[in-house]
């Protein structure tokens, strides 16, 4: 295998493959990316079983081949040399890097220790790149990072009226987003997928006005632009998340979202470790406050309008931040039966979205 392609392309390239390479110990061809040559076409796969990612790039091929790289090696190496063109030339069990006056000299992976990645046989189905992007960025940061619990760690996928609905929760929160005329799922049908591949997915999606997506029986390959994502799908039963949400509350406060956001962020300097921010409100409006033993405190006022008896709510700043950053439109509002049950972030006038949170006791 040997060709010449510009540092930067190469570098974007080994980096979108490498995102999918294994971190962890096993097998060493999980930490290599597999790179396969045919005419001027370069195919860059990278996989730890369960999430695989490949992407294609032009670049001035001399001979064909495939051989499989050291990941994060060949990455620094290309991304260190100075830009123009680069030069690989894989030959038996090394690989030459050359570039300017930069010349190294890699050893390759065995190819046999690299998963053979079949194709996902299933029907392809189409949706907006850029209405996908907004539901992910809405709605994976919910999802649960702890791999002990792996169900909370998927967002739920699941058929929807005349379109398609996502679900994320990680137990403290929850972020639901309704995409309409998007009808990639029987009616019924849900599956539930790894928020890490969704995240990776959301990555790349500007590459392209569209994405393909494939489901199988325990797969789903997303395509976009020269970039496949393949990922396995999380078996199990995703909890009952309509039972969580509260038919009605009697309390709702409507607040500019610009404002509240910088208010938040503002009053969090003083949310140490694990202080939550109260929110006061009442019909005179809201005022945040943080108070940290030994540090201080903070309160702002915001103008708002409010329905409901005085009621003062705690939350984690981070969650409660990162929910109203995520809502679309000009106002939001925030729905509260006390200060102990779920509360609720809806965007005015958006009622594809919604953001459960639950309050934090305080004394």
């Amino acid at each position: 295998m040997k060709f010449r392609c510009e540092r930067d392309v190469l570098v974007e390239a080994l980096g979108i493959a490498g995102r999918a390479v294994s971190t962890r110990g096993g097998l060493p061809g999980l930490t290599g990316i597999r790179a396969q040559l045919q005419g001027n076409q370069l195919t860059l796969t990278g996989s730890d079983l369960d999430l695989t990612i490949s992407t294609t790039v032009t670049v001035s091929g001399e001979s064909d081949g495939v051989s499989v790289i050291p990941a994060r090696l060949a990455s620094d190496i290309v991304r260190a040399v100075q830009p123009g063109a680069v030069s690989f030339a894989a030959e038996a069990e090394s690989l030459s890097i050359q570039a300017g006056r930069s010349e190294f000299s890699i050893r390759l992976i065995s190819g046999d220790d690299f998963p053979q990645i079949a194709a996902l046989d299933a029907e392809p189905v189409q949706l907006a790149s850029a209405q996908l992007a907004d539901a992910l960025k809405q709605v994976v940061l919910a999802a649960s990072s702890d791999d002990s619990r792996p169900i909370l760690t998927g967002v739920l996928m699941a058929a929807e009226a005349d379109g398609l609905r996502l679900v994320a929760t990680d137990s403290y929160r929850l972020s639901l987003r309704d995409v309409s005329q998007a009808s990639v799922l029987a009616e019924g049908q849900s599956v539930l997928i790894p928020s890490r591949a969704l995240g990776e997915l959301n990555r790349v999606l500007a590459q392209g006005d569209e994405v393909t997506l494939r489901l199988g029986t325990n797969q789903a390959s997303f395509e976009v632009g020269s970039v496949t994502l393949v990922t396995r799908l999380i078996e199990g039963d995703f909890p009952n998340y309509r039972g969580l949400i509260p038919d009605s509350h009697p309390n709702v406060l409507t607040v500019n979202r610009e404002e509240l956001l910088d208010a938040l962020r503002r009053v969090k300097l003083l949310a140490r470790e694990s202080t939550p921010i109260r929110i006061e409100m009442s019909d005179d409006g809201m005022e945040l406050v943080a108070i940290t033993q030994d540090v201080g405190t903070a309160r702002e006022s915001l103008e708002s309008s409010y329905a409901g008896s005085n009621l003062t709510v705690a939350f984690n700043p981070q969650y409660l931040l990162e929910g109203v950053e995520v809502a679309p439109g000009e106002e939001i509002t925030l729905s509260t039966i006390d200060e102990l049950k779920p509360a609720l972030v809806r965007a005015v006038g958006f009622e594809g979205f919604l953001y459960l949170l639950m309050p934090v006791r305080v004394s």
